[in-house]
């Protein structure tokens, strides 16, 4: 297989001797090598292009992207870890209904790790979070609520 992708790429470059089909053969040949490289950019730098594509999708508005993107700012993983942009992400997210995201901006809310909600958006982003089933979520709404009963 090798050996045949060797003599393509070998004809595709001295093959014919007018200039455009030179020139395209050449053009084949850079696209091939370029194709290569990005490959093993890919293979070798498997955590950097994730966070990258990741962010494009991000930026475009995909909140499983933004969720992404917030959980490895939170943890630091392959970007240094800003709780910030964390938090920000997650409200990204939250903002279009993802559940995870929704209990994480309400948890970094409850953790002085982001500027505060307003009244009673904790307690809706935890149902959210609720309502698709996430139980950490139900319970600490439990919580929550018997906590203001005893008060």
């Amino acid at each position: 297989m090798r050996v045949h992708i060797c003599m393509t790429i070998m004809w595709a470059v001295v093959g014919h001797k007018s200039p455009g089909a030179r020139r395209m053969r050449l053009f084949l040949l850079a696209a091939v090598i370029t194709a290569g490289l990005l490959l093993l950019y890919i293979l070798l730098c498997y955590e950097d292009f994730h966070f990258h594509v990741a962010h494009v999708y991000a930026c475009l508005g995909y909140p499983n992207a933004q969720h992404i993107l917030g959980q490895r700012y939170l943890q630091g993983a392959g970007v240094e870890k800003n709780e910030d942009m964390a938090m920000h992400w997650f409200r990204q997210a939250a903002g279009q209904g993802h559940p995870h995201s929704s209990f994480n901006l309400a948890v970094g809310t409850l953790r002085n790790m982001t500027v505060a909600l307003e009244e009673g958006e904790v307690e809706k982003f935890l149902s959210v979070a609720a309502a698709h089933g996430l139980l950490e979520a139900q319970q600490l709404l439990e919580n929550i609520f018997k906590g203001r009963n005893l008060s």
